[in-house]
């Protein structure tokens, strides 16, 4: 069984950096107040969501599709508005994790897979996406992010039928971020669940800022994640369950001793 959350404010005097997209630091903000931590949002992009005649033919091929799989809530909100989403008969569709498939039953998909494992990999090893050869596959998803799937599937002889419903549109960190960066006076934790959005921020800061950042202790969502930091020059890394905003932070909290919260 997996360790209990911890019961006192472990995170007390902690800093816990969320690199969520603009507008999307409530649920890191609303999990990290639980244990007591501060969280410094240093968004690398905002989300914009597509609605043109390309990207609503493709929405409608992808969803004709046998099976369908969302990549994020996000995607779901963005295919949502474009047109109503529910599964037809004989239809099987897919989440990448968690809140993924609550954004689809919300959306009105009442039958939705998804992984325990919250990842790329967790969502290719589903059973109905295993023997694919000859099938069509709708992706409903942005440009960038989860490079994995369409390929995976191409290879195991599926038709992806991509669905671009919104797009990830990259921002300079603010001036105020930046600074936080730089006058970071506790430990701090940098809650990792997207590879494109640390690298994209690595390359928008300012020297000073990627030195102060990469000092910080990483809580990883998958190992990939965690290889991925070990290669962009951070040391102190651990692995979570998932990439759900409580089980980074209680991750992070677990690995925090008491001594070491305040400085």
């Amino acid at each position: 069984m997996p360790d209990r959350p911890p019961s006192s404010p472990a995170l007390a005097g902690c800093y816990v950096i969320s690199l969520r997209p603009v507008g999307g630091h409530a649920a890191i903000r609303r999990a990290a107040a639980t244990l007591e931590g501060r969280v410094l949002a240093v968004s690398p992009w905002k989300l914009m969501p597509r609605d043109d005649r390309a990207t609503r033919g493709d929405l409608r091929a992808a969803l004709a599709a046998g099976r369908v799989l969302a990549t994020s809530p996000a995607a779901v909100r963005a295919a949502g508005a474009l047109q109503p989403l529910r599964r037809r008969r004989g239809q099987q569709w897919f989440a990448v994790g968690a809140g993924t498939a609550a954004a689809l039953r919300r959306a009105g998909v009442d039958e939705v897979a998804a992984p325990a494992r919250m990842d790329s990999e967790g969502l290719l090893a589903l059973p109905g996406l295993r023997d694919v050869r000859g099938g069509d596959i709708g992706m409903l998803t942005a440009p960038g992010g989860r490079g994995r799937i369409a390929p995976a599937l191409r290879r195991r002889g599926a038709r992806v039928i991509r669905a671009d419903v919104y797009e990830r549109v990259p921002i300079a960190p603010s001036l105020r971020a930046v600074a936080a960066l730089l006058q970071l006076d506790a430990p701090a934790w940098l809650l990792l669940s997207s590879g494109e959005a640390l690298e994209h921020l690595l390359t928008a800061l300012p020297g000073d800022a990627v030195a102060a950042l990469r000092r910080a202790r990483v809580v990883a969502a998958s190992e990939r994640l965690a290889r991925l930091a070990r290669d962009q020059g951070f040391t102190r890394i651990i692995t979570a369950t998932s990439a759900i905003p409580r089980d980074l932070l209680d991750a992070a909290a677990r690995a925090t001793p008491a001594s070491r919260k305040r400085r």
